[in-house]
Formats: C-alpha cells, structure tokens, sequence
C-alpha cells in the first residue's frame, strides 16, 4: 500500500476530521436523555470545516477520503 505523505494543512484537515469523527461516535454512544439527539459542539464542527477549507480540501471529498484512507487505514 503506498503511503501519502501529507503537507501540514492537509494533516492539519485529517486529524481535525478524525476529532469530529470521535466525537460524533461517542455522541451516539452515549446516553440520548429525553430523547433528545446527539449534538457535536460547534466548536468541533467548527475547527473541521475550517480546516478542511485552509488545506483546499473543502468541496474535494474525493481528494480528502483518498487522503484519509491513506493515511488512516481502515482496522
């Protein structure tokens, strides 16, 4: 499998993703009190989509799952 070798924004973007990635997970997993759904702070949103905006990544999806794929491989 080759590796990618990211440019500091672009790694900046994968590991701002896996945070939101987490957070939602363990959002989900947790307990939903009245029944209320997951909420992700704005916060975490907020610093992936700017991330993922400085690195060019924002509207290249294909481009960042490549990346995140690579970088990040699947268990």
């Amino acid at each position: 499998m080759p590796t990618a070798v990211l440019t500091d924004r672009e790694r900046t973007a994968v590991q701002a993703y896996l945070r939101l990635l987490h957070t939602v997970r363990a959002a989900l997993d947790g307990p939903q009190g009245a029944g209320r759904p997951a909420v992700v702070p704005p916060a975490v949103l907020a610093e992936a989509e700017q991330a993922l905006a400085h690195a060019g990544l924002a509207g290249n999806e294909a481009e960042f799952f490549r990346l995140l794929r690579d970088w990040y491989p699947p268990a």
